[in-house]
């Protein structure tokens, strides 16, 4: 099977805002960025799938008119920090995260184990459909773990695997 995993496209945002599970507005950008995407898949995908915030669904519905939403595919959820920025939340819960968001999550969150067991609950079913190529898109933090995973990068480093807004990176894969 070859998966092609997609960041959705670049969003307009605030300095330092925290938007996981947030739904944001995408930039102008848009119209080129879909079109970089889209000049770097093959025709024939057999299936689409996507986070089902809205900055993955529109890039979705570009691709293919037929996607399947997955809430499995969500960026991190950031609990009671989702809209704020990074210098408005109280410096030592923020502090005592950084130093080990593997295991522990912003108040009322999730931590990256959690992210990562309801991604890879996802790969495991994915991997059992007939597929020959699917695309996914999805946010920077899926694909991370994702990478990972197919790397064998340790979770609390995962974040020094770069993923730039609409990047497509093709991943044949058997099993993770």
């Amino acid at each position: 099977m070859e998966v092609y995993l997609i960041r959705h496209t670049t969003p307009i945002l605030t300095k330092g805002l925290i938007y996981g599970h947030l739904d944001v507005v995408l930039a102008d950008s848009f119209s080129e960025e879909k079109e970089m995407v889209i000049n770097q898949l093959p025709k024939d995908i057999d299936a689409v799938y996507t986070s089902t915030s809205l900055r993955c669904t529109q890039l979705a519905a570009v691709i293919s008119p037929v996607y399947q939403e997955d809430i499995a595919l969500r960026e991190l959820n950031f609990g009671d920090w989702e809209g704020k920025t990074w210098d408005t939340v109280d410096r030592q819960e923020c502090d005592r995260w950084m130093n080990d968001f593997v295991n522990l999550s912003p108040p009322n969150g999730e931590t990256m184990q959690q992210m990562e067991y309801r991604i890879m609950q996802f790969w495991k079913n994915l991997l059992l459909q007939p597929y020959q190529k699917v695309a996914i898109i999805t946010h920077g933090g899926v694909i991370r773990i994702l990478l990972a995973k197919y790397r064998g990068i340790s979770l609390k480093d995962s974040f020094s695997i770069e993923v730039a807004m609409a990047e497509v990176i093709k991943l044949p894969v058997s099993d993770l």
